[in-house]
């Protein structure tokens, strides 16, 4: 079964009324400081103090009021929990949902919202004064209306690059008042994530890769301009994907033609190793098969937007170029279950 997140709809292209924050008072401040003579003025963090209310706009351009800093905040996305928690505000959020994993401490939330969407009457039982959900049809759109009905700000986030992801977390930073926390954060991760670039680039190649998604009952690859392949592109690999962007199945005689020189083993946490990958028939003539480069990578942090994100694009770029030296940045052991041991079907959720 291919996870749920590939099999919605595509990534937009542009993100109408993007991320930023308005604050009246704090706008104001900055064009008084703008016109004093000798000022400069910075795009650097605002001041730890966040004034409320806080006017935002969220990626869906919709323009949301948070009237003080939230004590009572769901997250409907694994990678929002996760943001929340590295932001130092994990001790306010109340609910999250069955996929939550990490940290630890996220699995013991009390679970607002499943594989069939939000569970109403747990958000009423809550009471929130902040609900971060997520877009791209991840949280459906008539339960975002149905809660912003019942008077609760709503923030939608949905990264389809790499970009983006640092956006969100500035986003959800500024709507929970940790917006100096998660500007240090993600100053932090844009640093690693150039030195994997530039590591990258010093290797002058680019091989032809290929991200299994999915191996059940087709073979899915990334769909153009979606987001893993926004992230095989800054790992170091020339991204092999579908031909249609709400199309993410590929044929094998589409992989046999293009012929991958890396596959990268996505769904390698659910029982799918190299070895079964090159096992396949009509695999054997490809070129990674037959220079032993199906390598399996850990997909969670490498597709969930949040936090661990930059150890995820270093995870993927050592698994595209093996030779690659990152000083800075852990080597996690790649996983893969036994082979033939199954899959187990799952929604490893964004």
């Amino acid at each position: 079964m291919i996870r749920a997140r590939f099999l919605q709809t595509p990534p937009r292209t542009s993100r109408p009324g993007s991320f930023h924050v308005r604050r009246l008072a704090a706008a104001a401040g900055l064009m008084l400081v703008a016109m004093l003579p000798g000022s400069a003025v910075t795009a650097q963090s605002p001041s730890p103090a966040a004034a409320w209310p806080v006017e935002l706009v969220d990626d869906e351009g919709t323009s949301v009021t948070i009237p003080a800093r939230p004590e009572r905040i769901i997250s409907l996305s694994p990678a929002n929990t996760e943001i929340v928690f590295a932001l130092g505000a994990g001790d306010r959020l109340l609910g999250g949902t069955d996929f939550d994993d990490f940290p630890a401490e996220a699995a013991a939330l009390t679970d607002v919202a499943n594989f069939n969407g939000v569970l109403m009457e747990q958000v009423v039982a809550l009471d929130p004064d902040l609900v971060l959900a997520a877009g791209n049809f991840f949280t459906p759109p008539a339960d975002i209306a149905r809660m912003r009905e019942l008077g609760y700000p709503v923030v939608v986030v949905y990264a389809a690059t790499v970009a983006e992801v640092l956006d969100d977390i500035e986003l959800i930073g500024d709507a929970v008042g940790e917006g100096a926390a998660a500007r240090d954060l993600t100053a932090s991760m844009q640093a690693r994530i150039d030195q994997v670039t530039a590591a990258v680039a010093e290797t002058g190649e680019r091989p032809r890769t290929f991200y299994q998604i999915g191996s059940e009952p087709e073979i899915y690859a990334p769909a153009p301009g979606s987001f893993v392949a926004d992230m095989v592109a800054l790992a170091g690999g020339d991204a092999i994907v579908t031909t249609d962007p709400n199309v993410f199945a590929i044929p094998v005689e589409q992989l046999v033609a293009i012929d991958p020189e890396v596959i990268v083993v996505g769904d390698a946490l659910y029982g799918i190793c190299p070895a079964d990958v090159s096992a396949r028939p009509g695999w054997s003539v490809m070129t990674a098969v037959k220079e032993d480069a199906v390598r399996p990578v850990d997909d969670t942090v490498i597709t969930r937007p949040g936090p661990r994100l930059a150890q995820g694009l270093a995870n993927l770029a050592r698994a595209i170029h093996p030779e690659l030296v990152l000083d800075s940045i852990p080597v996690v052991d790649p996983p893969c279950a036994t082979a033939g041991a199954g899959r187990v079907g799952s929604l490893a959720a964004r």
